[in-house]
């Protein structure tokens, strides 16, 4: 092919590359991918057939501008996971501060039910956890080891068993808002009152601190995840009943989205409750003041990140493209 045709049959497709390069937000990752094949086969063929010509140092340019294209849109991507955790998710967290705050009042008006229930209902434990598991745990604490219970499993299987089950149960506490934010606050109840009554159940039989230093190795982040999802369901929830401005239905999505954005950050928290359980919550023998770090290390994290660190970066400002990104 003469060089004309060619430079003919392909300057349409050229400009429109160019086009696509000088948008303001950038070519999709597809399309610039797409982009770089084609420019770099037609470059290929006129440093074959021309490669004197001032159309390969043109394709040649090009195709330099796509290559660094798409790299900054990988690292604009790598970007934005860090801003997401670092701007995006603490912003949430601060203007859903009441939200959370209502999550944990709910909680530990539940957990206090539950143990002022069971101290006065010698029946009530049985209720709430079973007679089965009420008599296994009734009978590691006759054999001397009332903590047997998380010695049972492959430490694996216990992993990904437990990892799966958090997740339903925080994603059940973020959805049942959806109902006007009630189904998240029978999720709450629920739990806080199941806590609360196994909890009583080892200070029962004298073993409180033993009890408490094993249990809440895993269960400072367990339930921490659970009072941030019913954050999350409380944050839809009231989308619906207060939208405020918005049209109802905009101020669902809004509500649902900030939702969704909080599960996710909770993404870490959920596989670190499941290795400290699945690994760690075994090693009875460890000294207490070993466990006791580990839990007074799981509280300060999530009180500096979740409460701290959310009123701090809103002193100090938010980047304004990150605040868009929020409250999309």
């Amino acid at each position: 092919m003469r060089e004309p045709a060619f430079i003919k049959q392909n300057a349409d497709k050229w400009k429109r590359f160019e086009e696509l390069l000088h948008e303001k937000r950038g070519a999709k990752p597809d399309e610039l991918a797409e982009l770089f094949v084609q420019i770099t086969d037609d470059l290929s063929y006129a440093r074959t057939f021309y490669p004197q010509s001032q159309v390969t140092a043109y394709l040649n340019a090009l195709a330099v501008k796509v290559h660094r294209s798409i790299y900054v849109n990988k690292r604009e991507d790598r970007q934005r996971v860090v801003n997401f955790w670092k701007f995006e998710l603490p912003y949430l967290f601060y203007h859903s501060r009441f939200h959370f705050l209502y999550a944990f009042l709910f909680f530990t008006i539940a957990l206090l039910i539950g143990l002022v229930s069971s101290a006065y209902d010698p029946t009530f434990v049985r209720l709430i956890l079973g007679d089965s598991y009420v008599n296994m745990t009734l009978d590691n604490i006759a054999k001397g080891d009332p903590m047997a219970v998380y010695k049972d499993s492959h430490q694996t299987t216990m992993f990904l068993g437990i990892t799966i089950n958090n997740v339903r149960v925080s994603f059940m506490a973020f959805a049942m808002g959806i109902f006007c934010s009630l189904g998240t606050a029978y999720i709450l109840l629920f739990n806080g009152i199941m806590v609360g009554a196994f909890q009583y159940l080892f200070y029962q039989k004298g073993l409180f601190l033993t009890s408490f230093l094993t249990i809440w190795i895993h269960g400072t982040l367990e339930i921490s995840a659970i009072v941030i999802a019913g954050c999350a369901g409380f944050v839809m929830g009231n989308s619906i009943l207060f939208p405020g401005t918005y049209t109802r239905m905009e101020s669902f999505r809004r509500g649902a989205g900030q939702g969704v954005k909080i599960i996710i950050g909770l993404v870490p928290i959920f596989i670190t409750a499941a290795f400290l359980e699945s690994f760690v919550t075994r090693l009875t023998h460890w000294p207490n003041m070993a466990k006791a770090a580990i839990i007074l290390g799981s509280i300060s994290f999530i009180t500096w990140y979740f409460v701290v660190y959310p009123r701090q970066l809103q002193k100090t400002g938010i980047p304004k493209d990150i605040l868009e990104l929020a409250e999309e």
